[in-house]
């Protein structure tokens, strides 16, 4: 864990500026490219979010999981020991917009219950092989999101 903090902090401003991207290229081509790199990488959405302590309107190019109408967020970061800023701006502002692929959908985001937690995480492991790694090296418990057709 004392090497993949440095590494993590060092790194957070390339990836973000990279998921900015990603986000805008998705948004630019209405889910045309961005929703899947490859048949080998996991599916993205772009999940529209409002700054818990700013107020500013937020866009994140995030893996997803589909739970029947369902789709679920892993506030992984990649495995880093915080939870994502999107995290925490979606329990103080869960009604907002997700785009998944060309469908813009309302909804509303919840964590999963305990209940819910060990099958959503069956899914998410069979969507993304890294979530595994993700929780190993987290050191603490990852929330898992849903978000609620409204």
């Amino acid at each position: 864990m004392e090497v993949i903090g440095p590494i993590a902090d060092r790194s957070w401003p390339v990836l973000n500026r990279i998921f900015a991207v990603h986000s805008w290229l998705y948004r630019t081509t209405d889910g045309r490219i961005g929703h899947r790199a490859s048949p080998f990488t996991p599916p993205f959405a772009v999940v529209d979010h409002v700054g818990a302590k700013s107020g500013i309107h937020r866009s994140t190019a995030l893996v997803y999981v589909r739970d029947g109408d369902d789709i679920v967020l892993v506030a992984s970061k990649g495995g880093y020991p915080k939870s994502p800023a999107w995290y925490f701006n979606l329990k103080a502002n869960p009604e907002t917009t997700v785009q998944v692929a060309r469908e813009h959908i309302p909804v509303r985001a919840r964590e999963a219950t305990a209940e819910e937690r060990p099958r959503l995480w069956e899914l998410a492991d069979k969507t993304w092989f890294g979530f595994k790694s993700y929780r190993a090296r987290a050191g603490r418990e990852i929330p898992l999101i849903v978000l609620e057709r409204r």
